[in-house]
């Protein structure tokens, strides 16, 4: 018998028990004999040393399990928003996903983040309510809130019983539930035209098989979203999820004979500082000691292939389509980019970018070169974080989306470089950007006054920040250094004096010549924002966000 393959996420807000989910199914399916606690540091997909004494998930793991004649890759990924990043690259490589909800907080935050990412992306999605044993839990009173802030388009799948005990189970529905028939046959009709003019007619010619066929057809084209429930720490209800995983979310593409294609989206470093790349084919296939393309440029030779399979990643000659493998030899690849052929659509991007920032600083001054090194190994697992080096102050600045996410860095460089740092106090990104173009008249030019414009409704920055080098869209150069001399003093006048001391300022400048006497200024205020604009002959010329 051909085995299907399966590349499925497991996805939810954080503590929902999505990592206990994914050791029960290990479980269930026999690759482990005992299921793993968070808590302990015993789970099979926290294998770092800081995942298991923090329990939380930091970086996407991959473990393999057979449902009957279908191989599953499934990819644990973090709960945490600080570590959304991971969420995003495994969104590329999915088959379907199961969105963990928990019976106790119901439809959190980064639950309805993560169904609109699940949705734009096209991924098949069932939902699994967790949880039904702890005190508080719910299941028909969260199916309205589901519906209401992920979507209309579900359909429970059984019932929940003995909800807030340890006795909490799940039994699903069958044929020989009328209202689940009925629920059914009037949630698939509205996108089936038959299905609809035989419930309209009252037909009984819609047999229970044929509904069954047509709510796997649905789900896969990602119309309708079953709803499980149960208990990953007991087991309730998780043989009905398995079940529906392997009857309603599709199995991946087979093209083996088509051209090699893949992606990258893990990165990592063996124990001799090796790198290998996590890669999910889409087509074709690649070959230990065969030379393949990736990135816009790269070409090597994988020297060694390991394919998931059976619970962990065997040794192969082939990885080929539909499946993951980690492969060796491609040292400069990175993570997001195409093995072989590029898809017809790339990645794109689901989740906001980092919007906070630190520097990084070496306790020890000789280590600087070190943190470097470091630093940029870590940016090849996690391009997000965008290390980069100020030029003047030489020094090293990351990009966050959390202080979780700061707290990792530095642990992960302690353990795994030895080197000590420490962190200046976390600051909002600063962006700035010209408005507009405008001719720039010089001095005495009728009708010419700059003026500096504040605008309400941005967000605000740490008054302590530096402040950011100002940019100028103007004609004449000579003006341009002038506007940049003044407006980073003046910067930084307004992000640590009052508006009344600003324009004290302001009017020291002008009168001790920063403009040569050429250029008056004024400055008027609209409350509750922080972003400043110059303005030339009327036109904006320069922005200036704080």
């Amino acid at each position: 018998m051909l085995r299907r393959t399966l590349n499925l996420g497991i996805l939810a807000h954080v503590d929902a028990g999505k990592t206990t989910l994914t050791e029960r199914v290990l479980y269930a399916a026999g690759v482990i004999d005992e299921v793993g606690s968070v808590d302990d540091g015993t789970t099979q997909t926290d294998s770092l040393t800081l995942e298991r004494q923090r329990g939380i998930t930091i970086k996407s793991a991959v473990v393999s399990f057979a449902i009957d004649d279908v191989t599953v890759n499934l990819i644990d990924t973090p709960g945490h928003p600080d570590f959304i990043a991971e969420v995003e690259r495994a969104l590329s490589v999915l088959d379907g996903a199961v969105l963990v909800i928990s019976a106790v907080e119901g439809v959190q935050p980064q639950t309805r983040i993560l169904m609109r990412a699940l949705r734009r992306t096209d991924v098949p999605t069932l939902m699994f309510v967790n949880k039904i044993d702890r005190r508080g839990a719910g299941y028909e009173r969260l199916l309205p809130a589901i519906s209401e802030r992920l979507t209309p388009a579900i359909v429970a799948m059984g019932a929940a019983a003995e909800l807030g005990t340890r006795a909490a189970d799940f039994t699903p529905s069958d044929s020989t539930d009328a209202a689940f028939t009925a629920r059914l046959a009037e949630l698939l009709a509205e996108r089936n035209d038959s299905i609809l003019a035989a419930y309209v007619q009252g037909e009984p010619g819609v047999s229970y098989r044929r509904l069954r066929e047509e709510l796997a057809e649905q789900t896969r084209r990602v119309l309708v979203h079953p709803v499980f429930a149960g208990s990953a720490l007991t087991g309730a209800g998780v043989d009905s999820l398995m079940s529906g995983i392997a009857e309603l979310l599709p199995a991946a593409g087979r093209d083996v004979d088509g051209p090699a294609s893949g992606r990258v989206f893990k990165i990592e470093r063996g124990a001799a500082g090796e790198k290998i790349a996590y890669v999910r084919m889409f087509s074709g296939a690649v070959r230990t000691r065969g030379r393949v393309r990736f990135g816009r440029n790269g070409e090597r030779k994988v020297t060694a292939i390991n394919v998931f399979a059976d619970g962990s990643a065997v040794r192969r000659e082939t990885v080929s389509a539909g499946q993951i493998g980690k492969l060796w030899g491609l040292a400069e690849i990175h993570v997001g980019d195409a093995v072989g052929a590029p898809r017809a659509h790339g990645e794109q991007r689901q989740f906001a970018p980092p919007t906070l920032e630190t520097v990084v600083i070496p306790r020890h001054r000789d280590d600087k070169g070190a943190l470097r090194v470091a630093l940029a190994q870590l940016a090849e697992q996690d391009p997000l974080i965008n290390v980069r080096q100020e030029d003047t102050r030489q020094e090293i600045s990351v990009s966050l989306y959390g202080e979780v996410q700061k707290e990792v860095i530095g642990a992960t460089l302690a353990a795994e470089f030895g080197l000590d740092v420490t962190f200046r106090e976390t600051t909002t990104i600063c962006i700035e950007r010209p408005v507009g173009t405008g001719s720039a008249a010089g001095p005495g030019t009728e009708g010419y006054k700059p003026v500096l414009r504040r605008f309400p409704g941005q967000a605000r920055l740490s008054p302590a920040r530096r402040a950011c080098a100002a940019t100028v869209c103007c004609s004449q150069s000579t003006l341009c250094q002038r506007l940049a001399v003044f407006l980073s003093p003046l910067a930084l006048a307004i992000g640590h004096v009052p508006q009344s001391a600003a324009l004290q300022r302001i009017d020291r400048f002008n009168h001790a010549g920063a403009f040569s006497g050429a250029i008056p200024t004024m400055v008027t205020r609209d409350t509750g924002g922080e972003v400043w604009e110059v303005v030339a002959c009327g036109r904006p010329i320069l922005s200036h966000r704080r």
